[in-house]
C-alpha cells in the first residue's frame, strides 16, 4: 500500500509515556507519519508526562479516558498487567469508530475485545527494542472486528519505527522468541565477536564499532539482495580460507543448535505466559463486561 500520513490516519493517543510509548512517538514524528497535534500522550506519572512534554507541540494528560476521547486510534503502550485496566478506565469512550492497539507481549486479542465495547476494532502488535532507532522488526494480527483500513493503519504506524509483517495471532509466540527476544541474542553474539576481536589486539572501541557494523551489513544483505542467508554466507566463504576455520568452530561449538533451541524456548515461555494471563484475565470474578 501507498504511504499513509497523519492526516489520512486522524489523530493517535498514546497511553504510557514510558520509553516505549515515547520511541513511538518520536518514530511517528520523524517519519512524518503524524504531526505532533496530531499526538496525545497520557500517563499518570509527573516524570513521564515531563519527559513527553519536551517534545514540541504534543498534548499530554495525565487521564487516560480523556486522552482516548480526543483519538481515533489509541495505542496501549503500557505493561501487560496493566493493560486490562487500562481499559476499563477507557472502554466508556471506544467504539467501533476507534482503532485500539495493544503493544503488550502476552496479552491475546480475545483478552483485548473482552474488555472493549462489542464491534470495538482490536490489534495486537508485537515488537522490539530496536524501534528506538526505527529498525524493529514487527508483527500485527487482527482481532475480528478490525478491517482493512484498521490494518491499514496499523502497519503505517509500525512501518514507522521498522518493517512489518502481518501474521495470524497463533504465530505471535514464534514471534515473540524470534524478533522479540532476538535483539538480546543479536547484541551476545555482537558482545563475543568484539571480544575475539580484542583478543586479537583491536582496541575495544574499535572492535564494538566493527563487530556492530559487521552484524548491520549481514542483516541488510540479506533484506536488500532478497539471498537466502546460507547462499550468502558460502559466498564469504572460500576454501580452507579463514572463514572456514571461524564457521568450523562455531559448527564444534554448537552456535546454530543453541541459537535455534533459544528461539523455540523463548517461544514456548511465550505461550506459558499467555495461558497464565488468559486464566488470570477470565475467572468468573475479574473479567470484564462487554459494555
Amino acid at each position: 500500500m501507498d504511504q499513509m500520513n497523519g492526516g489520512e490516519l486522524g489523530r493517535l493517543a498514546v497511553i504510557g509515556g514510558g520509553a516505549l510509548g515515547l520511541s513511538m512517538v518520536r518514530g511517528l514524528l520523524e517519519a512524518r507519519v503524524f504531526g505532533p497535534d496530531e499526538i496525545t500522550v497520557a500517563d499518570p506519572d509527573p516524570a513521564r508526562r515531563a519527559a513527553a512534554a519536551e517534545i514540541p507541540g504534543l498534548s499530554v494528560f495525565s487521564d487516560n479516558r480523556e486522552a482516548a476521547g480526543q483519538a481515533d486510534t489509541v495505542l496501549l503502550a503500557v505493561k501487560p498487567n496493566v493493560v486490562l485496566g487500562v481499559l476499563a478506565e477507557i472502554a466508556s469512550v471506544l467504539s467501533r469508530d476507534k482503532l485500539v492497539i495493544s503493544v503488550a507481549a502476552g496479552v491475546e486479542l480475545e483478552m483485548l475485545e473482552a474488555g472493549v465495547p462489542q464491534g470495538t476494532p482490536v490489534i495486537r502488535a508485537m515488537l522490539n527494542i530496536a524501534n528506538q532507532v526505527r529498525e524493529s522488526a514487527t508483527a500485527i494480527s487482527a482481532g475480528r472486528w478490525a478491517g482493512a483500513s484498521q490494518i491499514a493503519v496499523a502497519e503505517a504506524i509500525f512501518r514507522a519505527v521498522g518493517r512489518v509483517v502481518r501474521l495470524p495471532e497463533a504465530l505471535l509466540h514464534a514471534v515473540t522468541g524470534l524478533s522479540g527476544s532476538g535483539p538480546a541474542y543479536a547484541l551476545l553474539v555482537l558482545e563475543a565477536l568484539a571480544d575475539g576481536g580484542v583478543t586479537a589486539g583491536l582496541p575495544r572501541q574499535v572492535a564494538e564499532e566493527l563487530a556492530a557494523q559487521t552484524l548491520l551489513g549481514a542483516a541488510r544483505l540479506v533484506l536488500e539482495t532478497g539471498q537466502p542467508p546460507a547462499v550468502l554466507r558460502t559466498m564469504v566463504m572460500s576454501p580452507a580460507g579463514t572463514t572456514a576455520a571461524g564457521l568450523q568452530v562455531l559448527e564444534s561449538r554448537g552456535v546454530r543448535g543453541a541459537v535455534w533451541e533459544a528461539v523455540t524456548q523463548a517461544a514456548r515461555r511465550s505461550q506459558e505466559l499467555a495461558q497464565s494471563a488468559r486464566a488470570a484475565a477470565f475467572r468468573p470474578s475479574t473479567r470484564p463486561e462487554n459494555k
